[in-house]
């Protein structure tokens, strides 16, 4: 139990080519010879952020050993990123890194964008306040850009009005501002926001009301709470936060016919990157899934900063969405799902496709059969 609370609260802060031969264990400063490499910076040593941390490593391994002419991978952990990654990074350069990726916490991402020079592409798995830095780049799954992208969900499926339910959770009210920031700029309509709390009685007066929908914006544990209350037919949306993956089927009974988005990693099996890079083993629970997505999609978005390739090879249709660059940030866009029987079923891509920058909605893609979590 106290290892899924230290998960869990990591993952809240969070919202955070030869045979690449990576070391399995960080390296002590002194152990290596300086050679040209690619450098993985990562926590690997925090009580909070060690095990996400170490999925992020599988995963960034995993892409890692499929590429056949490249350079090595070394990899550099820490304790504590805000005040370690500065020290980390030079360290790394000093070693003969060509390219960095890391530091992975949204304070080891502040500390590091202080810095004035950064020498070789390096690519922060969080956001900083301020992205404009020379050779400086951010990747990351942060919740509220999820968020933002269910609110033109909404608006692509011609709905105007929403009711906004949220619960007391720090990452709750994160969801609901950034889903209240995007909708508004839409022209979108806010008829309610309701806090629950436990009490049932707050929802019992939301009624079917034409061109409405709600936003949920709750993690799967209170949006089992809150569902059974909701049976009216609005339409309701969500973030990946309520989707537990398909191996635990009886949640996902209990929030039938909730939309919301998520990555290809856990919702299509068929996906051409999803089918090129080995799952972990033993599998994963979804939300560290998530994170070994991101270290495969980061270790692809490094080899294209090295290569000097991001204007000819983007849009990347990453293993954790379809990936841009904006400014100095990479942005992703997850595919839209339904839950329905059980299971996370994708549903249609035009309203998906119309929010991506230069591309043209496709023909509606039918809705795929209960698909199941692939086994490594």
């Amino acid at each position: 139990m106290q290892r899924v609370f230290l998960l869990l609260s990591a993952l809240l802060a969070l919202y955070v080519s030869g045979f690449a031969c990576a070391t399995t264990e960080p390296l002590a400063p002194g152990d290596e010879k300086p050679e040209p490499h690619i450098a993985l910076l990562l926590p690997l040593q925090s009580a909070v952020f060690g095990t996400a941390a170490d999925t992020v490593r599988q995963g960034f391994e995993a892409a890692a050993i499929l590429e056949r002419q490249g350079l090595p991978v070394r990899i550099y952990g820490c304790s504590d990123e805000s005040t370690d990654i500065t020290t980390l990074y030079h360290h790394a350069i000093g070693q003969g890194a060509l390219a960095v990726v890391g530091p992975l916490t949204r304070s080891g991402t502040s500390a590091l964008a202080t810095e004035q020079n950064f020498p070789v592409p390096t690519l922060a798995l969080n956001t900083a306040e301020d992205p404009s830095v020379d050779q400086l780049f951010f990747f990351g799954m942060a919740a509220e850009a999820e968020a933002k992208q269910v609110a033109r969900l909404v608006k692509q499926h011609g709905l105007h009005q929403v009711i906004i339910l949220t619960t007391q959770a720090q990452l709750s009210k994160r969801l609901q501002f950034a889903f209240e920031e995007e909708w508004n700029s839409l022209g979108g309509i806010i008829l309610r926001e309701v806090e629950f709390n436990d009490d049932p009685a707050v929802l019992a007066d939301i009624t079917d009301l034409p061109d409405t929908a709600i936003f949920l914006a709750a993690d799967a544990g209170k949006a089992r709470r809150i569902r059974p209350y909701l049976l009216n037919k609005l339409p309701i949306y969500a973030t990946s936060q309520i989707f537990v993956g398909n191996s635990d089927s009886l949640t996902n009974y209990d929030l039938n016919g909730i939309r919301f988005v998520d990555m290809p990693w856990l919702l299509q099996d068929d996906h051409p990157a999803v089918m090129t890079y080995p799952r972990a083993n033993p599998p994963l629970s979804a939300d560290r899934e998530r994170l070994y997505a991101l270290g495969i999609d980061a270790f692809r978005l490094i080899q294209l900063l090295l290569a000097n390739q991001i204007n000819t090879a983007l849009p990347l249709d990453g293993v954790s969405g379809d990936i841009q660059l904006h400014g100095h940030v990479f942005q992703r866009t997850a595919l839209p799902a339904v839950l329905a029987q059980g299971f996370a079923q994708l549903t249609n891509t035009r309203a998906w496709r119309a929010q991506l920058p230069n591309t043209h909605a496709s023909p509606d893609v039918p809705i795929l059969p209960a698909p199941t979590i692939s086994e490594p």
